[in-house]
Parts: C-alpha cells; sequence; structure tokens
C-alpha cells in the first residue's frame, strides 16, 4: 500500500518543502496520530517534516506506541536534520511536561496550543516553512486559554474552507453561518472574487488549467439566488478567463466532479458540501484554507478524549493531512489518496 501511494505522489525529492506540523492539543490524540503518521514511513517521500509542540509530549506518544524513533527538541526549522529515525521538534517551552493530563480540557493545553499555531504560521510567512498541518486541537480549551482567534476562521471575501476527499474537492462559500442568513451573502460581487481566488490557488497548487463549478442554492439551480446573485457572478468571472459552470444544480454537482468533470466545486453553505464530502467518504478527509500564502492543511475530526492512550486512533486523516500539504507545497496538486 505503502508503495501505491509514493508511486500517486510522484514527488521530486528535490522539490519537497518544510512542512510544519503542530502536534495538536496534548490530552487528545494528537501526538499519537502524528506518531502513527511518522511510522507509516511517508512522510519524508512528500516532504521535509519539522514537528511544532511539545518534545515531552512526542516521547510519550514514540514509547507508548513502541517506535524505535528518538526525538529531538530544536529551535527552528534551520535545526532539522529530517532524519525519518529521529523527530525533530520545534519546542519553544511554551507548555510545561508536567502539565499534560490526558482526556481532559485545560487552559494550559489551550495556551500552548495558541502559542504553537501562531509560530507555525509566522515561520510560514517568513518563509521558514512550505506548508503547515494542524493535527486535532480542543476549541474548548482554546477558549480556556483565550486562544480560539489562532484557529483559521472562514471570512468570505478572505479566507475559504476546502474540503477534500479522492477527486471531490468544495470550496464553502460561507461556512458555520445559519440557512436564514446565507440567501443575504449570496453576492454575484462575492462570487466573482471566490472564483478568481479558487482559480489562482489552484494553479499555485499545481492544476495549469482549473475547472470550477458552483453549485446552485436552490433546488434544481432554480430560484432569485441563482439567476441574480450566482449567474452573474459566474459570467463575470468567465468575462476574466476562469473556466467555471454554473449555477449546477446542488444534486448532481458533486458527483459530477467525483466523474472528473471539474477540480473544485463552490458549495454555497456548510451542510451543502459536508454532507457530500462525508458521505462520499469519511476517513481520511482533509481539510485546507485558501487565502494564506501557504498551504494551511487540518483534519476533520477532535481529540477524542475518550480513547486517549489507548493507542487505537485512526491516524489516515493526520497522514493524508500532512502527505496534502507536502503536495500542495511543491506544486503538485492535490494527491490521489484513495
Amino acid at each position: 500500500m505503502n508503495a501505491l501511494i509514493i508511486e500517486k505522489l510522484r514527488i521530486d525529492p528535490a522539490r519537497r518543502a518544510r512542512v510544519g506540523i503542530v502536534i495538536g492539543d496534548v490530552n487528545g490524540i494528537g501526538p499519537e496520530v502524528v506518531a502513527k503518521s511518522w511510522q507509516s514511513g511517508l512522510l519524508h517521500e512528500a516532504c521535509l517534516p519539522v514537528l511544532i509542540g511539545s518534545a515531552a509530549a512526542m516521547e510519550r506518544a514514540v514509547a507508548a506506541l513502541g517506535m524505535d524513533v528518538g526525538v529531538r527538541a530544536i529551535a527552528g526549522p534551520d535545526e532539522a536534520r529530517f532524519d525519518p529515525k529521529v523527530m525533530d521538534v520545534i519546542d519553544s517551552g511554551a507548555l510545561d511536561p508536567a502539565a499534560i493530563t490526558p482526556g481532559r480540557d485545560t487552559a494550559a493545553s489551550g495556551r500552548a496550543v495558541g502559542i504553537w499555531l501562531g509560530e507555525a504560521d509566522r515561520l510560514a510567512r517568513a518563509g521558514a516553512l512550505g506548508a503547515t498541518v494542524m493535527a486535532p486541537v480542543s476549541a474548548v480549551a482554546l477558549e480556556m486559554a483565550g486562544m480560539l482567534d489562532r484557529i483559521v476562521s472562514v471570512k468570505p471575501g478572505e479566507t475559504y474552507l476546502v474540503l477534500f476527499s479522492g477527486a471531490l474537492r468544495i470550496t464553502h462559500l460561507t461556512d458555520h453561518v445559519p440557512l436564514r442568513e446565507v440567501s443575504g451573502m449570496i453576492h454575484k460581487d462575492l462570487i466573482a472574487l471566490t472564483l478568481h481566488k479558487m482559480d489562482a490557488a489552484l494553479r499555485q497548487w499545481g492544476i495549469a488549467a482549473p475547472r470550477i463549478a458552483v453549485a446552485g442554492f436552490n433546488p434544481h439551480a432554480k430560484g432569485t439566488e441563482d439567476s441574480q446573485e450566482i449567474a452573474p457572478g459566474v459570467a463575470a468571472a468567465k468575462r476574466e478567463g476562469i473556466d467555471v459552470t454554473g449555477p449546477v444544480s446542488p444534486d448532481s454537482v458533486f458527483r459530477h466532479c467525483l466523474e472528473g468533470r471539474y477540480d473544485m466545486v463552490l458549495a454555497m453553505y456548510h451542510d451543502q458540501g459536508h454532507i457530500a464530502i462525508k458521505t462520499a467518504g469519511f476517513s481520511g478527509n482533509v481539510a485546507v484554507f485558501l487565502g494564506p500564502p501557504y498551504p494551511q492543511v487540518t483534519v476533520a475530526h477532535g481529540t477524542a478524549y475518550d480513547i486517549v492512550g489507548r493507542g487505537i486512533a485512526d491516524h489516515s486523516m493526520v497522514l493524508n493531512a500532512i502527505l496534502t500539504a507536502g503536495s500542495l507545497a511543491a506544486g503538485n496538486a492535490f494527491p490521489d489518496l484513495h
């Protein structure tokens, strides 16, 4: 299986980018799934991985899994050796190892995660990292620490959530917005702007001639939002040279993408895209934020406090997130990991 994934990645070793992996909340399964992903032997095929977080937490995870891997605390990416037998962890001392309390939300863990996310962002914006990955974190712990704003949020016109599962890739125009409010947010100018951002990101990530579809808002794309806002926004983007189709009936557009007709679909709201993704395939799905100047990748699951320490956590989402981050940072587009 690993040989097949390596073949699908097709990344020139000389083009591998540094990927900063924030290990997630240390009281959850983050360190475990990051360690299991490392154990797969695939990370160094896709990127030059460097962890960001607590070296002590990673030592605990490595010991619990019986891995024959060393853990080394470093100050920054330039000190990393990128040796598969040694996990380099950028550890700024944000967390006292004595504060690790598995299975619980704590302000200490939330504060540490907030600091690590800030460090990852600064390093990526400075060019020291080509992409970042966030292992599962706790919004409750981050809020306890006053660090909830460190999580990237969807801001229409600026930042968008992209969900990726095999050939199905979906950008969300809006995310956590009550459905009755979505109608008023669908505007032709926002549609056109979003399509420009999608086209530019896809080209940067390695798709030379992106094909985009826009999901309609109403059944069969027959409604005032579709005719008065979505269609004119699509037409404006087309005039600028973007290969876009829409609005397409939302009950069929996602299947069209799965069949390879499009490279990405623009969904109008949270459940319109999420239901399609989670129905197509749940395990191994990846989330990417479109808008930042580098690929920010994360997972669609939480800290799973109920199974911490049992060694049974599914690491496929974090593994796919890291492999995707490496592929996008290298300009190799979305890898087929299914």
